[in-house]
């Protein structure tokens, strides 16, 4: 997440200068040595554990704070056998005006196999030349439970003389069916954050379900706007173990990328029903076990006993959809974002699209192209906005062409802590404003409001702390400038008459369809329509916790045996293995199933 021009890949003092850090900080935890701690890292050094030491997602600010969090736990976890990963020279990197000596090491524990990454900064001190500015700890696999892949591959053909034999197509099928048999996990929801889940259980020999209640996997993107594609670039956006072949586009279109979730589905033999709704759900204290029942595209009823349903139908919940007065008059189309099919049925016609972030964008831009009569955008408070050159400085050095492999790539931005990225993104957001001036500046003039996040870190921050009024600009911006979409920023809607809106300033808008680009609830609540009350007991998903980390998603909910998995490609890919191994180790007896004590 930090632009990072390497100037010395592999030298023998970088070598032996790492290699001394990694096993001086082994010997630390390996001895129980808490004090050491203090010569290893900076002053403000950060830790960044991901299930390793704690089984949560847990940042430390501070040795202060990694002595309270990891001290009593040493014992526990059995740190040991710390070294550099071979075949990954340590790098010294210039970031900024200073230097940083990046390494990737590895290490066990007496349940697990780890990785890490660590950038050490320069000290000028003699005795002790490099100190840890941000470590990151990551549990990788269970011991004796290892992904079935590589070495451990199924085999796929039983040789010899069998009676009875059950080809594959018709084991994939009982298995697809659950017939005679029970899902350990059951997954509401297909898309990247379900399919990356289910392949990692997948691989891990859990037995899992997704429903889907899509007729196909994908069509939650298919049924969108019609020009619709990802703002994402595809280094970011490969999921688990299947990588985008080499000619992919930069820049995925929602067809396609549907498309690629079908055939997921079939290379990596995951198990979905698709036409699929939750009629009830409950979870039984005395059994540890949820009961839901399914209805299928057919009509007929299952009835279920997975040990955990995940929810993972987005991070965003219910759709927000705000009341006008006049409702009842207005003659057109009313449609939130979720449920608009494109511009495309629209052409001659006038259209409101009542938001500011990129949904609001993308389908002004597409009205536009569709050739509608008249498109006028009600942006109620401000916006970011940057163009989608500068985003993808972003993340230049980690997720681009020729960069690092994308597990690495996942280590490095996992590496940087949530409460650190304005740190390094304030001033990286105030050049990319510089070089999007022009662009920024024909804003101005049309009256749009900008904003660069509420202390400057840009668009990052914005997305982790639930605040989604951002935009990656593919084209909508300059449309914006030259007036032909229109604009109404910050004057409310007063109310709806048969033929379009009238504003609080007296103005009136004509309309014909008025798409609600207006966000969405919490996942807690939709939560709620899949378990009911018992969602009262689970904690709102997304937004930062006191530590930086992401409340509730890829980690405890709150309710035993419900579990919040979201996020874009890109996270869905990384936190996926984070929540399949706890789900893992739970079925395996090697994790306390109910809740930790608060």
């Amino acid at each position: 997440m930090t632009v990072m021009e390497t100037v010395d890949t592999s030298t023998t003092q970088a070598h032996e200068a790492a290699s001394r850090w990694v096993q001086e900080f082994g010997a630390a935890l390996e001895g129980r040595d808490l004090a050491a701690l203090d010569s290893l890292f900076v002053s403000d050094g950060w830790w960044r554990d991901l299930l390793t030491f704690t089984w949560d997602l847990r940042t430390f600010h501070g040795t202060d704070a990694m002595r309270a969090a990891v001290g009593e736990r040493l014992a526990e976890v059995g740190p040991s056998r710390f070294s550099l990963v071979a075949g990954k020279e340590p790098q010294v990197v210039t970031v900024g005006e200073g230097q940083q000596l990046q390494v990737f090491f590895e290490f066990e524990t007496a349940l697990a196999r780890a990785v890490g990454f660590a950038r050490l900064s320069p000290t000028g001190d003699v005795e002790r030349p490099w100190r840890a500015w941000t470590v990151l700890t990551q549990m990788q696999a269970l011991k004796g439970h290892e992904e079935l892949s590589g070495p451990r591959r199924p085999k796929g053909a039983d040789h010899g003389s069998h009676v009875g034999r059950e080809n594959w197509f018709d084991r994939r099928a009982r298995e697809r069916e659950f017939i005679n048999d029970e899902p350990q996990v059951l997954i509401v929801g297909a898309g990247q954050s379900g399919l990356s889940l289910a392949a990692r259980l997948q691989h891990l020999g859990v037995k899992t379900l997704m429903v889907e209640r899509s007729v196909r996997v994908g069509d939650s993107w298919r049924s969108r706007y019609y020009s619709l594609a990802l703002h994402d670039p595809v280094w970011v956006d490969h999921l688990p173990y299947l990588r985008f072949p080499e000619n992919w586009p930069i820049f995925t279109p929602k067809d396609k990328l549907a498309d690629w979730f079908e055939s997921y589905v079939s290379a990596m033999e995951l198990n979905v029903w698709t036409a699929t709704a939750i009629v009830s759900c409950s979870y039984d204290d005395s059994t540890r076990q949820w009961t839901v029942r399914v209805r299928r595209g057919d009509g007929s009823e299952r009835t279920l006993h997975p040990n955990h349903v995940v929810l993972a139908t987005g991070m965003s919940g219910e759709p927000r959809i705000p009341t006008f007065a006049g409702l009842e008059d207005f003659g057109g189309t009313i449609v939130h974002s979720s449920n608009h099919g494109g511009g495309q049925d629209w052409k001659g016609k006038n259209a409101v699209v009542i938001g500011g972030g990129n949904s609001a964008h993308d389908i002004c831009h597409d009205f536009y192209e569709q050739g509608i009569a008249g498109v006028t955008m009600v942006q109620r408070s401000s916006t970011y906005v940057v163009s989608s050159e500068q985003f993808l400085t972003l993340h230049a050095g980690v997720y681009e062409e020729g960069g690092p492999d994308v597990d690495d790539a996942d280590l490095m931005s996992a590496s940087v802590p949530y409460n650190l990225l304005p740190e390094l993104h304030i001033p990286a957001t105030a050049q990319i404003a510089e070089n999007d001036g022009e662009l920024l500046d024909g804003l101005r003039r049309a009256g749009f409001k900008l904003d660069f996040g509420d202390d400057g870190s840009g668009l990052f921050m914005k997305y982790l702390r639930g605040n989604f009024a951002y935009y990656i600009d593919v084209g909508a911006s300059q449309l914006i400038a030259d007036g032909k979409i229109g604009l109404k920023q910050g004057v409310e809607v007063s109310h709806l008459t048969k033929d379009g809106v009238v504003f609080a300033d007296g103005t009136f808008v004509p309309a014909d369809i008025i798409v609600m680009a207006t966000g969405y609830g919490n996942m807690r609540e939709t939560a709620r329509k899949v378990i009911g009350d018992a969602a009262d007991q689970c904690r709102e998903a997304w937004g930062l916790d006191d530590e930086g980390e992401l409340k509730a998603v890829w980690r405890r909910s709150g309710h035993e045996g419900f579990w919040y998995m979201a996020g874009n490609l890109q996270a869905a890919r990384h936190y996926s293995l984070m929540l399949a191994l706890q789900l893992k180790a739970i079925e395996e007896g090697l994790l306390e199933k109910a809740e930790p004590a608060a």
